[in-house]
């Protein structure tokens, strides 16, 4: 069982711009048993993309469980899987060309700053390959943005339906956050350009103190919590 992924339709539009992007999925929020959304809401678990593409078959749901209770039961084979996957990655990358990077964090929302293999992170394994992420954790992102982070690894914010204080600061301090639009993107929201963020996942090349816009998706169409922001609230 592979942790690494690149099939996701989403990150494959990297490689436009010279980025081979890798990624692991599992199961979202408590699906498996063990949280691995610790800010989720009602509105971002129905909205969720796990189950999209692939996600919609039995048997690719059964290997993201598999996964996350690999991480949680027998994190230190889990970890050492992961070392070896990344540096194979790395090494496909380089020989295409292209630049690797890496989102752990498809459908979690683990703290990979803080998680440590042999005493260090990650990112300190591979202190010069690209690490990013969306979170709805908002102490994480505070403190990616008082440079308490890796500085190999970019985190954006993700607004949902129950958060829009913790946005607001966010914003104040620069910060970049995702939202999602039903309809055309509109050109800014709460004072802020609004960039098209469905074009690719790269968020880590994206300016400062914007609003990555993306348009709904899969159950997200359906959404009633106020997760989708309707046309009205722009």
């Amino acid at each position: 069982m592979k942790l690494l992924t690149t099939a996701n339709a989403k990150i494959k539009k990297g490689e436009k711009q010279g980025y081979m992007s890798f990624g692991i999925h599992l199961a979202p929020a408590k699906q498996s048993g063990f949280n691995v959304c610790p800010s989720s809401s009602r509105g971002c678990e129905i909205a969720c993309l796990s189950s999209a593409g692939h996600g919609a078959f039995s048997t690719v749901q059964d290997a993201r469980n598999k996964k996350t209770v690999m991480f949680f039961k027998d994190r230190e084979n889990f970890m050492n899987q992961l070392v070896r996957e990344i540096s194979a990655a790395i090494k496909k990358a380089e020989k295409n060309e292209m630049t690797p990077c890496f989102r752990l964090n498809l459908t979690s929302d683990l703290a990979w700053e803080k998680i440590k293999h042999h005493g260090k992170t990650i990112m300190e394994h591979f202190p010069k390959t690209i690490f990013y992420d969306y979170s709805a954790v908002v102490s994480r992102m505070s403190a990616f943005l008082s440079g308490d982070f890796p500085e190999n690894y970019h985190l954006t914010f993700s607004r949902k339906e129950s958060n829009d204080l913790a946005v607001q600061a966010i914003m104040a301090s620069g910060g970049n956050v995702a939202a999602v639009f039903r309809g055309a993107l509109p050109d800014s929201w709460m004072g802020r350009k609004v960039i098209d963020s469905d074009e690719n996942d790269l968020r880590f090349l994206d300016p400062k103190g914007v609003i990555c816009g993306l348009s709904t998706k899969g159950k997200a169409k359906k959404d009633k919590s106020g997760f989708v922001l309707e046309p009205s609230n722009v």
